[in-house]
């Protein structure tokens, strides 16, 4: 491409030269000839007048007198009737240019000169033409690299960006060059890059989601089949398998919300359902990797409860908060339900260390972690939490104690808020 600039302007700029210096050249050829022609009419006329006022006054003529009034590269021959022709100057060999003129006493003056010094004069213009016209291709060069560089360089870098694209680097470059078409161009493919980059962040982010929310329920299925192998009671086996079948649902169900999440994290499928239901499914679920850790799973607080969200979705942000105490926490972990104004509270605590300072309200960030976990547990619950309209928070750091809060329903809430406590007063969370 820069060649082709360079060659294209060189070729603009000879077409220029060619057309205006052929005609300068003929111009200025013709106004030196024309000019040396009159410079030789005006010697010749002043030469005699001078003769002709010396004739007048009776006067001599001779060649001394009219010496200094002729140039010295010029031939003037001066006839005076009765008198000795004058001679002035060395006659020129070759082409001249010749003026006669006439006076008034018949007098006769003739003035040449060669016509070699307007061929100099030709030349000397020439020269100074062709000077000019090198000078133009040599800056008609120069501007036309400088600007096939302008336009090339760019070309070069977008070329560059698209090939990484291609290549799986989808960074914007966000670089500009000040020129409409190429700016336009590099607006497009950063835009490109832009999407390309959320969509390979949206597809990780569901591989890692996808791995930390299918473990836990593959998990539990693989310690309930581990139950069906190791007992010969019927009546164990079929209990069992029916809590099994009951996992392979929600696995199920968690492959379809990674999916919809995927494709929308803002679309919730939210509906009325019952508390307890998903509460006691967890525990049963839970029971048993606590008790292979040697801890207690235990619930209080308010029965009875009806809220607004996902089952599967609030399954899934229990059982991680359950798995979260279960790696991080110690001792005995306690789920409470309770009702806060129109919404229903399931607070998650433990008897552990709690979260590190230095976390605070970080720990629901991606990646971070107080150990060596993948760190994306909590904030893949918050998110499920929030799909759905509710929230997760962390109420207090020690000891744990993370709040999932979903939309309250109640028949009538009056009487609601009259129901008694199994699980006692509600302690102060502070």
């Amino acid at each position: 491409m820069r060649r082709r600039l360079i060659n294209s302007t060189l070729a603009v700029v000879l077409v220029v030269i060619a057309v205006f210096g052929v005609s300068l050249v003929i111009v200025e050829t013709r106004t030196i000839s024309s000019s040396a022609q009159e410079s030789v009419d005006s010697e010749a006329l002043r030469l005699a007048s001078i003769v002709e006022s010396r004739i007048v006054g009776d006067e001599r003529v001779t060649t001394a007198i009219l010496h200094d009034q002729v140039d010295a590269d010029r031939y003037a021959v001066i006839r005076v009737p009765g008198r000795d022709t004058i001679r002035l100057g060395t006659e020129p060999d070759g082409g001249v240019i010749r003026s006669t003129a006439t006076g008034a006493h018949g007098e006769r003056v003739s003035v040449e000169e060669a016509g070699s010094t307007v061929t100099r004069e030709v030349g000397r213009t020439l020269l100074i033409i062709g000077a000019v016209a090198l000078l133009a291709i040599v800056s008609a060069v120069l501007l036309a690299v400088r600007q096939a560089n302008k336009l090339a360089s760019p070309l070069t870098d977008l070329a560059e960006t698209a090939e990484r694209l291609g290549s799986g680097d989808p960074r914007p470059r966000h670089k500009r060059y000040a020129v409409p078409e190429l700016d336009r161009v590099a607006d497009v493919l950063d835009s490109s890059a832009e999407r390309i980059t959320r969509m390979l962040t949206a597809e990780r982010r569901l591989a890692a989601d996808a791995s930390h929310q299918l473990r836990t329920p593959l998990t539990a299925l693989s310690m309930r089949l581990e139950e069906i192998t190791l007992t010969g009671d019927l009546d164990t086996v079929k209990e069992e398998a029916t809590i099994a079948l009951t996992q392979v649902e929600r696995l199920t169900d968690v492959v379809e919300r990674l999916l919809t999440n995927s494709r929308d994290p803002r679309t919730g499928s939210a509906v009325t359902f019952d508390l307890d239901e998903v509460v006691t499914q967890q525990l049963q679920e839970w029971r048993p990797a606590y008790r292979s850790a040697g801890r207690a799973i235990v619930r209080s607080g308010k029965r009875g409860l009806r809220a607004i969200g996902t089952p599967g979705a609030v399954a899934q942000v229990m059982a991680a908060l359950i798995e979260n105490s279960l790696m991080h926490g110690g001792g005995t972990v306690a789920l409470r339900t309770r009702v806060t104004g129109t919404q229903t509270v399931v607070e998650v605590t433990d008897e552990g260390p709690g979260v590190p300072p230095d976390l605070g309200a970080r720990i629901f960030e991606r990646t971070i972690s107080g150990r060596n976990s993948t760190g994306i547990g909590l904030a893949v619950a918050r998110d499920l939490a929030e799909a759905d309209g509710g929230r997760l928070e962390m109420l207090q750091q020690h000891p744990p104690v993370f709040a999932l809060f979903l939309s309250r329903v109640s028949k009538d809430p009056a009487k609601q808020d009259m129901l008694p406590d199994p699980g006692g007063p509600e302690p102060t969370i502070r």
